[in-house]
Formats: C-alpha cells, structure tokens, sequence
C-alpha cells in the first residue's frame, strides 16, 4: 500500500523541537552516559555482593534471626538494583532504596548482630558493600546529596566499627584508615560522576544549539524558497493568464486565456506540491522541451521559430519544467517590451550532459540594474527559477537587443 503524501508543512511539524528538553533527540548523550553509569556500577558491585556472599553464608549458620533478616534486607534490594541496572528501567528507584536500606541495616548491625556471638572478632560482610552504598546513592539522588552520602556512609561504617572493637585503642587506628580510605574513595566517585554527566550535558547542550540554528535557518530558507516559488507562480501562470484575458478579441485567443486561466487555478490549488509546480525527475527529451517553446509561442500569438541545434538526449523533469518556465518568462519580456522584434530562440542540446536555451530579440533592451526589487519577471522567474535546479541564467542587454542564456549541466 502506498505510503501517504505528506505536505511540506505536515513534514515540517513532525520534526522534534529542538527547543524541548528530556527529548529522546535532544538528551541522546545524557541518557547513553547514564547507561554507561548503571553498567559499570552493576558490573563492581556483582563483584563486591559475591565477595560478600562468600563470608555472609558461612555465618548464617551461627548466627540469630536479625543476622538472618539482615542478609535478606541487604541482599534482596541489592539484586533489584543490579537488575535494574543491566536493563536500564527503573535504576534511579531501585539505587535509592539499597542506599537508604543499606546505610539503616548497617547502622543497626551492632546491636542486631554482635551480642556476643564472635562475630565481633571477623571483618563482617557487610563491610563489603560500604563503597555500594556510595555508588548507589550516586544514580539515584542530585549532586549535593550524593557527596554528603559519599561523606556520611564511612563515618557510619567508622562507628560501626569501631563498636565490633568495643572502642580499643588498636580499632582507632585501623579505622582511621579504613574510614579515611572510603572517603576520599567514594568522594572521587562521586566526582567522576558528576564530571562524565557535565560532559554529557554539555554536549547535549550543543548538540541542542546547534539543531536549533539549523532549525532557525532550514525555516528561514524555506520561507524565502516558498516566496520565490509563490511569486514566480504568481508571475508566470495568474499575471500571464490575466494579460492573455485582457488581449483575447478572436475566439481561439479567448480558448488559450481559458486555458492559461485553468492552468494557474490548478497550480495555485497545488502549491505545497512540488511535483505540481516542478515536475518530476523522470528524463525529458529534448524534443519535448522545443515543443513547449513552440507551443509558448503559439500560445502568445507570437511568429517566431524555435532553433534546435546539438545532439539529442534527455534531462532530469524538475530541470526541464524550470528551463521551460524561465524560457516562457524570457519569450514573454521579449513580447511585451520589445514588441517580438526580431525574437528567436535556440536550444542547443549537448545530450545528456546539459542543454542551452537562448531567447533574443532586437528590442531597445534594458538596464538590468536598474529594475526595482518589486519587479520578480527576471529576478524570482528567471534567475531564482535556474538557480533552484543548479542551473545558470545570463541576461545580456544593451540598445541593440536582449539575450537571455539558460544553462544547465548534468553533475
């Protein structure tokens, strides 16, 4: 089934905003950077939790029910976590309620756990997952609470330890370590965090200015393109078909304005079409485009002969319509300002590599300079219609005649 045309306003809206943020478009770095984040965190702590796991099971069977408990808060938020990091949904949640449970069960392990049962005299497992807690805090909470977090954590952990020593002078001084180790560890964290997101954001951010001037000027351009277009189509098909209207005395010039008048209604009906207004890009022959001239002429009342020189070939449809339309708008200058004096066109065919159209006369010529910007004939019909199909246009004129040369050759 064939897909459904759009209008160029209908395509154009369907463009994300590159104004709007947290867009899938606009965000693309920040959202990969924190997929990166939850990977390698779910990657270390898999390798801490099993560490952990090694000493936690050995003294289950031991221990009393809160060390059991315990085992069960710690362990199943952390695979919740992990889980949720290695699929990408729902990691922010999952990382806070480990942090938040981790940094409550730890605080609560002396007096749920060593109430003399000789665990004091072991590094307990759970010692394991002090820098978890830390990286953990670091995907779920905003910047200021993941550096008190990274701050807090190892004096909770510090406390807890020093209470399994029962406050001995040897602790104090394997603590310090201990804690002053954690900290500047989990404070570097933290930091290589909070660093890799800026990046991340400010790529995004450029990403997003960059889009929007692009955007800026994508919509300037096509405003002037569509004024061009609309003015040139004005020009060529409504002003002809009026002046055609206003001259028509014999019955078949009245037929030819009816025509032209139709013709202009159709194409005003279909201005956001561009296959309407340019054609497609099926090849067109040469021949084909000699016939239009010749029927331009016939259309206009004009005698003059069309001169087709070269070797035969074919060019792309949207130039061949914009050559014919130019050509149209230069035999018509001709005719009103100099009166067909002396009028021949010639198109000179290089097959399928290019074409040339000359339109002379022996009129009074013109300044070129010298027309006003309102004036589109030469400017918005001629020129701006060659250039919209990488095409040339020359207007050569003086007080012996006009020449306009268009151009066009394959890339």
């Amino acid at each position: 089934m064939a897909a459904e045309s759009l209008s160029i306003r209908e395509a154009w809206n369907q463009i994300p905003s590159p104004g709007a943020a947290e867009t899938e478009f606009e965000r693309f770095t920040g959202k990969r950077m924190e997929r990166i984040l939850a990977t390698v965190v779910a990657i270390g702590s898999t390798a801490l939790g099993v560490q952990a796991l090694f000493f936690a099971i050995p003294s289950l069977a031991d221990a009393n029910v809160g060390h059991a408990v315990i085992v069960f808060l710690v362990y199943v938020p952390f695979a919740v976590m992990l889980l949720c990091c290695l699929i990408g949904r729902g990691v922010r949640i999952a990382s806070g309620i480990f942090a938040v449970t981790y940094v409550l069960v730890l605080a609560a392990w002396p007096n749920v756990v060593t109430n003399g049962d000789g665990l004091a005299a072991t590094q307990p497992w759970i010692f394991y997952f002090v820098n978890v807690g830390v990286v953990a805090a670091m995907l779920a909470f905003p910047v200021r609470v993941q550096y008190a977090w990274a701050v807090a954590v190892p004096f909770v952990y510090g406390y807890v330890q020093l209470v399994q020593g029962e406050f001995s002078r040897p602790f104090w001084v394997a603590t310090a370590f201990d804690v002053s180790f954690t900290l500047i560890l989990g404070l570097v964290i933290i930091s290589l965090g909070w660093m890799f997101r800026s990046v991340a954001a400010g790529v995004d951010d450029a990403r997003g200015h960059a889009v929007a001037s692009y955007a800026a000027a994508a919509a300037a351009a096509a405003a002037e393109e569509e004024r061009i277009a609309m003015s040139a189509l004005m020009h060529d098909s409504v002003l002809a078909a009026l002046i055609a209207a206003e001259r028509a005395e014999s019955e078949r010039a009245k037929e030819l304005a009816v025509a032209m008048a139709r013709e202009a209604l159709t194409r005003l009906a279909n201005t956001e079409a561009a296959v309407a207004q340019e054609g497609t890009d099926e090849p067109v022959a040469v021949g084909q485009i000699v016939s239009e001239l010749r029927r331009a002429l016939s259309e206009m009342g004009v005698d003059a002969i069309v001169e087709e020189t070269g070797t035969p070939g074919a060019i792309p449809g949207r130039v061949a319509r914009a050559l014919v339309l130019a050509a149209r708008q230069a035999i018509g200058n001709a005719v009103t300002h100099a009166g067909g004096r002396g009028l021949h066109i010639l198109a000179d065919s290089q097959g399928d590599d290019g074409i040339r159209v000359i339109v002379s006369d022996t009129g009074a010529g013109f300044d070129l300079a010298a027309i006003g910007e309102d004036r589109l004939g030469i400017r918005a019909s001629v020129l701006a219609r060659m250039a919209g199909v990488a095409g040339t246009a020359q207007i050569d004129s003086d007080t012996g005649g006009t020449t306009v040369t268009l151009g066009w050759s394959a890339p």
